[in-house]
């Protein structure tokens, strides 16, 4: 495999470690800023929206612009944004440094797919693109832990750094292992992309991205809070649970999979949805006693995770049916709901934690993963049916 496709999957790295390494420092960060937990909720949140409007805005403004200086650009204003946030005297530039952060990342996952497919003969395209994302799934069992970890015993700053240094890192090898010249087609303008969204089979499969996937983020936002005061344990032991459900995502990538190629989009993420609102249901009643949340917190991790490859498969095998010529695009926008979920999911999150408490967080995802199931059974049956005929 050419090295450039290494400095993207370092780029990967951090970009995901960036995202999710607050979860583990929200009580220390909102203590140092003098905000509450939910405020400081919020630079996951806004993080999360500034991807979801972020990356078909600015994707579609720079889709005549070349990759290579784009790709390179993009990382330098990633690795610019982290060191905003790292060196912010205040909640404000801290909040700002992750907005531009969160842009950022959104329009380089966008064309992160076709510049590692540039990279190799079209034979290996979809392994140049899953080594690529392979920086994600590590990013959530060694980088986000990890980070978590610094942040605990170095100060929330020490993450920041250390992920610019990665953004740093990510830059020299683009511009030494690209290629001068990455060929590609310019995609549609904005309005045409968003066209997609009139398609009701794609829009069913992005709501369930929506409440499926990201309804878990209601609670997993506020991970640290909900361990320290309801279970007892420690901020240092809260890495050690963020490396436990990284291991679990990476478990349940597998298993959507593999459920999603044996049984259809459909049946699987029935399967999967329930699993998961069994899961969240026993949260709140674990929550009290560490051995027993420790094992939800797997559980949940491998049916919440094992969504994304089921919709995403889904997704591309709608688009190829029906819009053969936007399955990027319509695949875009699934990232876009992912974070769109995200967002959503966090902020009622902060909402629950300021009004009726932290243990009613499982509740409003088992009600969120509930929608997703419904519109599983109300709104893809025809995908199905169509998937089989095909």
């Amino acid at each position: 495999m050419p090295l450039g496709l290494f400095a993207l999957a370092v780029s990967a790295f951090a970009i995901g470690t960036t995202e999710f390494v607050i979860v583990g420092l929200i009580p220390e960060m909102a203590r140092d800023l003098g905000v509450t937990i939910p405020t400081a909720g919020l630079l996951v949140s806004l993080y999360a929206l500034s991807i979801t409007l972020g990356a078909p805005t600015f994707t579609a403004l720079t889709g005549r612009l070349a990759r290579r200086p784009l790709a390179i650009g993009l990382m330098v204003i990633f690795t610019l944004g982290n060191l905003m946030a790292a060196f912010a005297p205040g909640y404000e530039l801290l909040l700002a440094g992750r907005i531009v952060t969160g842009v950022a990342h959104g329009v380089f996952f966008s064309i992160g797919a076709t510049v590692a497919t540039s990279l190799v003969d079209k034979s290996r395209s979809a392994q140049a693109v899953s080594l690529m994302f392979a920086g994600l799934t590590v990013a959530m069992v060694v980088g986000v832990p990890f980070g978590a970890f610094v942040g605990q015993h170095l100060g929330w700053c020490a993450p920041f750094l250390a992920v610019a240094l990665l953004g740093a890192i990510s830059v020299m090898g683009l511009l030494i292992w690209l290629p001068r010249s990455i060929a590609h087609t310019p995609p549609a303008g904005l309005l045409p992309q968003l066209g997609l969204l009139g398609n009701r089979r794609l829009l069913s499969m992005y709501l369930v991205t929506v409440f499926g996937f990201g309804g878990s983020f209601v609670v997993f936002t506020y991970l640290s809070p909900l361990m320290t005061q309801v279970t007892g344990v420690s901020e240092e032991t809260i890495s050690l649970a963020l490396m436990v459900f990284g291991i679990a995502t990476v478990i349940g990538n597998l298993l959507g999979g593999r459920l999603s190629d044996r049984m259809g989009a459909r049946p699987a993420l029935r399967v999967v949805l329930v699993g998961l609102i069994v899961a969240l249901a026993v949260l709140p009643f674990a929550a009290s006693h560490v051995v027993a949340m420790f094992a939800v917190l797997a559980v949940w991790g491998v049916f919440a995770f094992a969504i994304s490859p089921i919709v995403q498969s889904g997704v591309v095998a709608i688009a190829e049916t029906e819009a053969p010529g936007a399955v990027g695009t319509a695949s875009g926008f699934n990232i876009a709901a992912f974070n769109l979920g995200i967002s959503g999911a966090s902020f009622l999150g902060g909402m629950l934690v300021a009004g009726p408490g932290i243990l009613t967080t499982p509740w409003a995802a088992v009600a969120a993963a509930v929608v997703a199931l419904l519109i599983v059974q109300m709104g893809l049956r025809p995908v199905d049916a169509r998937q089989r005929s095909a």
